[in-house]
């Protein structure tokens, strides 16, 4: 319990977060956007109906729900207010891919020159997966870089965990920079290739080279049109963020590597024993994934082993058609199947990297959306139902204070401070669950935590009247505690082991508020094992080495002779309905 306190008082939460039904929230209208302008498929409509619902409540704890309205609406109903990035977390498509790079340069229009060098990026990789060979190191530092004058700062690393370099900003001439042709694509033309451009070596679409000179990437949407459709083998993308002010864009190549071949994905914190400055997202691929993985950073380590001033060593991470960052690899192909993205840290903290693992996580949603309305509702129950609801639910436990104060009198003092510690347990950890992993209390939630609690007595129940059987059979105190708990102990842990896979069995299988009560009532079951094995028994053994509880005094409900009266009426009851019969 002082551990939790002091967890909830680190993380600066001393109140519970509230579900729709008592606090409110913002409630999104997404539509679908097809190519024809026709109504989705309801196949895709119900898978994103489930994906969104895994974003935004994974665990079924966090109260927001999500529904199918009509044939091409969905309406996301999410608790709290100022749920902006929530709310674009719900509608993004997610496509994640892994490119070849082919050209860089700033992300202002400019126009066809000859390529420039590309100036090589600084600070030296991270290879934590298997390496083809050993890396060449170029004679311009010990990193293996070498650091033009003039040149923009560099981005994050990314793809580390058997990882890339940084990736070089263009220099300040604008120039962009060409690369050699590319090997292996994942995906072909539709059609016949055109002739290379001559300032683009390898670059076969001159659409996209007129597009990428063309391109600004510092005004409007840098969401480039084409750049997201995989069928695609070159297209123009610009940087998802800006560093100090400067964008890049990119001609990238063929897609070699689908999010959807991502097994994992999760976020991590910085980690400066390897050299890891900002937060990162850390992949890990399927046997597919990893194979196309490993093929595209041979041939970029193969590239940078030719020229290590070529584009082509370079593997740009692409979500939603924006670049995140296109990192070098320079010290052998990445074949141990995972891989990590990071950023500058000014723009890549945890709040970013858990939205980015979380959407990654759950794929790629089949359809695009737009936000048709956004608003913001109030709770749909009422502050008299709530309040309601809570005086009737203390009225309950305050019967229940009584009866145990009444019936074993001293000892009812014992379930009263485990049912207060159970209490106050339950309440730190539904506040420290609620920064942790958004969980919300709603009605059902509060319904499930009440419930448990009131079961909770029942473990003491068990005990207590364990105990009173062994004082019964004229056993001392001291030797009947524990005695009563061997034989008690086992029945607290079946009946708690049974409740427990009830609520288990009712979580996976329900949804929604049910789903929220099954969780709360699995929650105080552990909860109450936790008070009855290390509050409950020790307190009971503590006190039966006093005077009034060890000597039996007639207010500690301990009492023998009282006990054995008891037990020799109701024997005698026994025995007479017995000869009545």
């Amino acid at each position: 319990m002082v551990v939790l306190a002091g967890v909830a008082v680190w993380q600066g939460q001393t109140k519970p977060k509230l579900g729709l039904d008592l606090a409110g929230g913002t409630t999104v209208t997404l539509t679908a956007k097809t190519p024809n302008g026709k109504n989705p498929p309801a196949e895709q409509m119900n898978q994103a109906v489930k994906i969104m619902t895994q974003r935004v409540n994974g665990l079924g704890v966090s109260d927001a729900e999500v529904t199918k309205q009509g044939s091409n609406n969905i309406v996301v109903n999410v608790p709290g207010e100022g749920q902006g990035r929530v709310v674009n977390l719900i509608g993004t498509t997610a496509k994640l891919q892994f490119r070849q790079v082919f050209a860089v340069a700033d992300g202002k229009p400019t126009s066809a020159a000859p390529p420039a060098a590309t100036p090589s990026p600084t600070g030296k990789a991270k290879d934590g997966g298997k390496k083809d060979g050993k890396s060449p190191s170029p004679s311009a530092s010990p990193s293996g870089s070498a650091s033009p004058s003039g040149s923009a700062t560099p981005r994050g690393r990314a793809l580390s965990g058997a990882l890339a370099a940084p990736t070089p900003k263009p220099s300040g001439s604008g120039a962009p920079t060409a690369a050699p042709t590319p090997s292996s694509p994942l995906v072909q033309p539709s059609g016949q290739p055109q002739a290379p451009a001559q300032d683009y070596p390898g670059v076969t679409d001159k659409a996209v080279i007129k597009q990428f000179e063309t391109l600004d990437c510092y005004g409007g949407d840098k969401r480039v049109p084409g750049a997201n459709d995989p069928s695609r083998q070159f297209v123009a993308a610009c940087d998802q963020k800006a560093e100090d002010d400067r964008v890049t864009k990119y001609i990238l190549g063929p897609v070699r590597v689908l999010g959807e071949n991502v097994d994992k994905a999760n976020a991590m914190p910085p980690n400066s024993q390897q050299g890891q400055a900002s937060w990162s997202v850390s992949l890990k691929f399927d046997g597919k994934g990893a194979r196309q993985f490993g093929a595209v950073t041979t041939d970029a380590y193969g590239a940078y082993q030719q020229d290590p001033n070529s584009p082509r060593a370079q593997v740009a991470i692409v979500l939603d058609g924006q670049v995140v960052s296109a990192p070098s690899i320079r010290e052998g192909a990445i074949t141990g199947g995972t891989a990590s993205i990071d950023g500058p840290p000014e723009s890549f903290d945890q709040q970013y990297a858990n939205d980015l693992a979380n959407v990654l996580k759950y794929g790629a949603l089949p359809l695009e959306f737009k936000q048709s309305s956004i608003d913001e509702v109030s709770s749909t129950l009422g502050s008299d139902q709530l309040s309601g609801g809570l005086i009737a639910g203390a009225i309950g436990l305050g019967l229940v204070v009584l009866y145990c104060l009444f019936y074993y009198r001293g000892l009812g003092l014992v379930a009263v401070s485990s049912l207060a510690v159970a209490s106050m347990i339950t309440y730190l950890a539904v506040v420290i669950l609620g920064e942790g992993m958004g969980f919300r209390l709603s009605l059902p939630h509060i319904i499930g935590l009440i419930v448990s609690i009131g079961i909770t007595a029942d473990s003491f129940i068990v005990y207590f009247e364990r105990l009173r059987d062994e004082l019964r059979a004229g056993r001392r105190l001291r030797p009947s505690v524990e005695n009563a708990w061997k034989r008690a102990r086992r029945t607290i842990l079946v009946a708690d082991a049974v409740t427990f896979l009830a609520a288990l069995v009712l979580y996976f299988l329900a949804v929604g508020g049910v789903a929220g009560f099954a969780f709360a009532m699995g929650l105080t079951t552990l909860i109450d094992i936790v008070v009855v094995f290390f509050f409950t028994k020790p307190l009971v053994a503590l006190l039966s080495r006093t005077n009034f509880f060890g000597r039996g005094h007639p207010l500690s409900g301990l009492d023998p002779r009282r006990l054995h009266r008891a037990a020799q009426k109701s024997t005698a009851a026994a025995v007479g309905t017995s000869q009545e019969g």
